[in-house]
């Protein structure tokens, strides 16, 4: 049997999560999850009950950034571990998506105001397009771990209100991101499937394995 990942096709650590094992080859069977409705399956797997998660077996691993490092740790063609900035991935996992999330979310946090969050949350996008101001990619000429580890966040920031985002002085940043949204790769992750609910025929992810 094929390691199960449980997934939810719009969230932005699922979305990190698929790109991993797309790249790496890696075959999972795909559950697609509602977070409203969410399947008793991967509330026994796993009591966070959020995704993305993986069963492997008897490992069940339930962090986005680690079932990225289990995927590349088996099989990394495309070398992304070898541009693997760590601090600045947990730069983004922390202060931006928590400024991010006040952002978004401004009314499930009380006294907390979004234009301010928004202000928090654009020095570490300027900081991101300071650093693409001199390179392709957020650790040099190739894509790797870093960007994908970022990028899906960026563009959940972006798409709240995109007409702002695009009038900000961070050209680079814009550029980084569009190429994202347009490569194989982002096409890649985000099919939709049905819900998934036991009994369902499997669904094989990457879709070529």
């Amino acid at each position: 049997m094929k390691p199960i990942l449980y997934t939810f096709r719009r969230c932005p650590y699922a979305m990190r999560a698929r790109l991993a094992i797309a790249s790496s080859g890696v075959g999972v069977e795909l559950r697609e999850i509602l977070l409203r409705d969410k399947a008793p399956e991967l509330l026994e797997a796993s009591p966070k009950a959020t995704v993305p998660v993986v069963v492997n077996g008897n490992e069940v691993i339930d962090e986005s950034y680690d079932i990225m490092l289990w995927a590349l740790e088996q099989n990394d063609p495309d070398a992304w571990l070898d541009r693997h900035n760590s601090e600045l991935i947990a730069e983004c996992d922390g202060a931006f998506k928590s400024a991010l999330d006040k952002y978004k979310y401004g009314n499930r946090y009380a006294g907390s105001d979004a234009a301010e969050q928004r202000t928090i949350a654009s020095e570490f996008l300027m900081k991101l397009d300071k650093t693409l101001a001199t390179q392709r990619y957020l650790t040099g000429d190739v894509v790797g771990m870093t960007d994908m580890s970022i990028v899906t966040f960026v563009r959940q920031f972006a798409n709240v209100d995109r007409a702002w985002f695009d009038a900000e002085p961070w050209p680079n940043l814009i550029r980084w991101l569009e190429e994202f949204l347009s490569s194989d790769a982002f096409t890649s992750i985000m099919t939709k499937y049905p819900k998934w609910q036991a009994g369902d025929p499997v669904t094989l992810f990457p879709e070529l394995i």
